[in-house]
This record gives structure tokens, C-alpha cells and sequence, in this order.
């Protein structure tokens, strides 16, 4: 890990980690909206620890996901599968934070859990290979 981000890379796989568990209790409750904006932000956690883990650091959501991109999906350390879903759960989150009328169906929402968790996995992978 890099020493200066350690810390912070540590607390975002953390609570990458609680985030994927809330989705799936607030799934499993009926809470569909708010499971797939957790797993969203499950995504966000693991992508902003892997760009501090190579020495990136970013602010904005739409930035972290463009440095993936750049950094990790076009240069193949990530799977250009990981890099759609990234953005459905940034798109899927905005439905279940602000859809008003909208609402996330329970099948997105399983699918939102399963694609941050091989998200998570795939960026455990990569932190935890160096």
C-alpha cells in the first residue's frame, strides 16, 4: 500500500465492506432504492481506494470514475465489464437517491449488489497483489 494513503485506503475497502452489507439487509427489507445507492457507494469506496492506492486522489464521483477508466479500464487492470457497471451503479444510484417517481425494481437491485461485489473483489485483487 502506499504509505502516505494507508489509512484512507483501509477505511474506504471498510466501508466498501458495511456498504455491500447494508444493501443486501436493505434489500433483503424491502428497501430497493436505498440497497442500490449503498451498493453504488460500496463501488465509489473500493474505486477511491484503489486510485489512492496508486497514488490518486479525487474529490467528485464523476471523477473517480473517469481516473477508472483512464487508469484502470483502459490500460486492462480492470475488466471493461467492471468499468459499465461502475457507471450503471452511478446511474442506478441516482434513480434510488432522486427518482421520485422512479424507483429501483428488486431485480436491479440484487443485480446493483452483485456487480459491487465483484467490484470490491476485483479491487481487493489489485490492491492486495502489490
Amino acid at each position: 500500500m502506499t504509505s502516505q494513503y494507508a489509512g484512507e485506503i483501509a477505511a474506504n475497502l471498510k466501508r466498501a465492506v458495511q456498504s455491500i452489507q447494508a444493501a443486501g439487509e436493505l434489500a433483503g427489507s424491502g428497501y430497493f432504492d436505498f440497497a442500490a445507492s449503498r451498493a453504488y457507494y460500496s463501488a465509489f469506496y473500493a474505486a477511491t481506494a484503489v486510485l489512492l492506492h496508486e497514488g490518486f486522489e479525487f474529490k467528485k464521483h464523476s471523477g473517480v470514475i473517469a481516473a477508472i477508466h483512464q487508469k484502470f479500464v483502459k490500460t486492462g487492470k480492470l475488466d471493461k465489464k467492471l468499468g459499465r457497471d461502475l457507471n450503471w451503479l452511478f446511474e442506478i444510484r441516482d434513480v434510488g437517491d432522486y427518482g421520485v417517481t422512479l424507483h429501483v425494481r428488486r431485480e436491479d437491485a440484487a443485480k446493483a449488489i452483485q456487480a459491487a461485489e465483484v467490484f470490491l473483489n476485483a479491487v481487493k485483487a489489485i490492491i492486495g497483489s502489490e
